[in-house]
């Protein structure tokens, strides 16, 4: 897995926790960062979503809310609401994010993590924004601050075989060696010669 889809899935997880805590930012983000640390190499993205959603949450959720038909915030699960979030903060906010990415991480974070209609209810409501953000419809006006590590968050080692999926065992042959040849036996069946 890459370090900014890492990045993308800590925040999501951040912000769903922050969502159930009913809590600030400050208050959780140290304890979520304490069970899930993000590495160095994902920590500034991760930084930049959660703190940015935070930050402009209401306007987001009303953008959201405008291009859902008749899907109050409030209503929707709670891993859609926060990737759908992170997807419209990357649109609105993020410029050297392309949109296109935003949405194609969205609906592939929504596909692993949420239920079978998540992928689909997600590309329909970012590709409704997107087209509306072309037309120069849709924008948020706001500076978002520079986040900052909290006091109290370790950084996960940066280790590139986290990133990596796991090279598996080589198969060894199963049977009984006889004469320096291994004969197979079939599954099942007990050990005969």
């Amino acid at each position: 897995m890459g370090t900014r889809r890492r990045a993308r899935e800590l925040a999501m997880q951040a912000l769903f926790y922050m969502d159930v805590r009913q809590e600030s930012l400050g208050e959780c983000l140290p304890l979520f960062c304490r069970t899930h640390p993000p590495s160095g190499k994902s920590m500034p993205l991760f930084l930049k979503l959660v703190s940015g959603v935070v930050h402009v949450r209401s306007e987001i959720d009303a953008v959201i809310e405008r291009f859902s038909s008749n899907w109050k915030v409030s209503r929707m699960s709670g891993v859609d609401r926060n990737i759908l979030r992170i997807a419209v903060f990357e649109m609105l906010c993020c410029e050297d994010i392309p949109v296109k990415v935003s949405i194609n991480e969205a609906i592939d974070i929504g596909k692993r993590f949420g239920t079978e209609e998540s992928g689909a209810f997600i590309n329909g409501i970012l590709d409704s924004i997107h087209s509306a953000v072309g037309r120069q419809e849709v924008r948020i006006d706001a500076v978002i601050p520079e986040p900052e590590v909290p006091d109290g968050i370790e950084l996960a080692a940066d280790d590139d075989k986290t990133d990596k999926p796991p090279r598996p065992a080589p198969l060894l042959p199963v049977g009984e060696k006889k004469g320096g040849v291994v004969r197979r036996r079939k599954l099942g069946t007990p050990n005969s010669p």
